[in-house]
């Protein structure tokens, strides 16, 4: 174990653990955007930079990307610091214009009101964090279109999947988040993941009591047969169900751990 401190806090970690992990599990506050305990840090947004002083020597580094490796000073909140969040604040205010998030962030920092032209766009501050949760845990993912093309090989509805879900797109002041070619995803499950993890709500789901629509797609929902709760999209539900190497039964964990529960008691004779 090492021991570092933060803010004049004493604080034990292992070693490589990142350091915004250090700081959370001793509740010490470092703003973040892009992050997600879930996920692999990114450092994209840049808001979770610290000063960090090893051995006399003192550099800014990005909390969520660095592992601690020995004996370290570090402090979160010093006018260096506060002056980078500041100015990142203040240029994400004009990715974002639409942004109330990015908008109250910059109130309580203090962020300037830079006099430069907004982007056009809406509250996307290009974070990447939805891309990531697509890619890593959702349909997007190496392991998923691998999957989906067997399935697609032997008669399963799934398309063949040659691309993520979403990706980013374009270049410059035209980057964006988007399907490809703006057309809603044939192997979109409608899982609703990339806006859970959005930390600005630009990703816009709309739900009724019949289904979901996300990127331009209509998913029906899928009940449980036994007790009615909601299970998820149909598609989504169907796709975890041959992801486990099982037709979809339609229960929730509930009605099918007492269906399997019945079903032993019949066995044993004991109903």
């Amino acid at each position: 174990m090492i021991q570092i401190t933060i803010d004049g806090i004493p604080c034990t970690c292992k070693k490589g653990e990142k350091l915004l992990a250090v700081a959370r599990r001793n509740n010490i506050f470092i703003p973040t955007l892009c992050h997600h305990d879930g996920l692999p840090g990114m450092g994209s947004c840049r808001l979770c930079v610290v000063e960090v002083t090893e051995s006399g020597r003192t550099k800014v580094v990005v909390s969520c990307l660095y592992p601690v490796r020995g004996e370290i000073e570090v402090v979160t909140n010093s006018e260096r610091i506060l002056a980078h969040r500041k100015m990142i604040l203040a240029l994400l205010r004009k990715r974002a214009p639409k942004s109330d998030v990015i908008a109250h962030m910059c109130e309580a920092f203090g962020a300037p009101d830079l006099p430069v032209a907004s982007f056009d766009g809406g509250k996307c501050i290009l974070c990447g964090l939805c891309v990531r949760a697509c890619d890593l845990i959702g349909a997007g993912s190496v392991a998923t279109r691998t999957l989906l093309k067997k399935l697609a090989g032997q008669g399963c509805a799934y398309p063949v999947a040659g691309a993520g879900v979403i990706a980013m797109v374009n270049r410059g002041t035209t980057k964006s988040v988007s399907t490809p070619y703006d057309e809603p995803s044939e192997i979109c499950i409608g899982c609703g993941g990339c806006a859970n993890v959005c930390p600005t709500g630009e990703i816009t789901v709309t739900e009724t009591d019949d289904g979901r629509t996300i990127w331009g797609k209509e998913f029906k929902f899928a009940f449980c047969k036994e007790c009615g709760e909601l299970l998820g999209t149909d598609k989504e539900v169907r796709y975890a169900a041959q992801r486990g190497g099982r037709d979809p039964d339609f229960l929730c964990p509930a009605c099918r751990q007492k269906r399997s529960a019945d079903a032993m008691a019949d066995a044993f004779g004991r109903r």
